[in-house]
């Protein structure tokens, strides 16, 4: 029997290995395991861009609202990658666009701030909120204003999606 200590269920997460990965769910692991640093299995998936992880992981329960240790969701890392087809598959999963980290920065904030329109669209239609303001009292139109994007930032402050 392979001890689920010795195995870092991490990495197989971040490299995709959908087929390890799912023998140790099928034995019981907990899909919300966290690394020393808060990352969850879930949020590494979708980080690099793991599909088959992600949706595997889902299936055996990932929560994908959990936070990492700087209190960021699964879904914020998507709106700065602009990863709209992991992001998509989260929403339908029950991320909630509405939640913001210790900044006050929601998904929308990350993908202003990053120039990811598309995702910004994706966000709104999923219920994110464009006069949500961070802890600096910033809406994410005026994060996007700020670094010159004012197309986006049109689009944010019209609430458009």
């Amino acid at each position: 029997m392979i001890d689920p200590r010795n195995v870092d269920l991490h990495e197989i997460a971040r490299r995709g290995d959908t087929e390890i990965m799912q023998v140790f769910l099928e034995a019981g692991q907990d899909p919300n395991v966290q690394n020393e640093k808060g990352f969850g299995l879930l949020m590494l998936a979708a980080y690099y861009d793991e599909e088959d992880m992600v949706e595997l992981l889902l299936e055996h329960g990932a929560d994908p609202n959990l936070v990492d240790g700087s209190g960021n969701t699964p879904l914020m890392g998507m709106a700065f990658k602009g990863q709209t087809g992991i992001a998509r598959r989260l929403l339908e999963a029950g991320a909630d666009p509405g939640i913001a980290n210790p900044a006050g920065a929601t998904a929308l904030h990350f993908a202003a701030l990053f120039n990811q329109s598309e995702m910004a669209t994706l966000l709104v239609e999923h219920g994110a909120d464009p006069e949500a303001k961070d802890a600096e009292g910033r809406t994410p139109a005026m994060l996007a204003q700020e670094q010159g994007r004012d197309e986006l930032a049109a689009q944010l402050a019209r609430g458009e999606s």
